[in-house]
């Protein structure tokens, strides 16, 4: 990857369907074997942003729930398979010292459809690594701050067809 193939758009949302929209933009233009990396403090919509990733998928929304328990969600019925992560019970970069569930997940996130990690920064380094990271961050009330990355070009494409700029 060069750098390049790098791409940063910033969004304001004003509301939770603000935040579904985007997300479904981004459903709606992924082409397959697609990485979400979302980062952002509890609440701040990871989840909210990935039930319009699977609306644009074709994945019914009312389906996703953060599958904190279960750590691994998929979705199937729409256009590409949703495999939703929440690394929320991990405590820090702990994968980084468990070398082999660090891979069994990484193969996970590997697959035909589209991958979303809430949480992503607990999974460790991601340096080099091509995916999409959005950053949601609080505003005032409702609105939230969303900052996606992306990286390699695939991603940067996905990034540009769903946002544009």
């Amino acid at each position: 990857m060069t750098a390049s193939a790098t791409k940063t758009i910033e969004r304001d949302s004003a509301s939770p369907e603000e935040t579904e929209a985007l997300g479904a933009r981004l459903g709606a233009a992924a082409r397959g074997r697609e990485l979400l990396g979302l980062v952002g403090e509890l609440g701040a919509g990871k989840t909210c942003l990935v039930r319009g990733l699977a609306a644009g998928l074709g994945v019914d929304p009312d389906e996703v729930a953060s599958p904190t328990f279960v750590m691994v969600a998929e979705y199937r019925g729409g256009r590409l398979p949703l495999q939703h992560v929440d690394l929320y019970r991990l405590e820090g970069p702990r994968l980084e010292a468990a070398d082999e569930d660090r891979l069994l997940l990484r193969e996970t996130l590997q697959g035909d459809g589209v991958a979303a990690v809430e949480w992503f920064d607990r999974l460790g380094s991601a340096d080099g690594e091509e995916m999409l990271l959005v950053t949601l961050r609080y505003g005032d009330g409702d609105r939230r701050h969303l900052r996606f990355d992306a990286r390699g070009r695939r991603h940067v494409r996905w990034l540009t067809d769903a946002l544009g700029a």
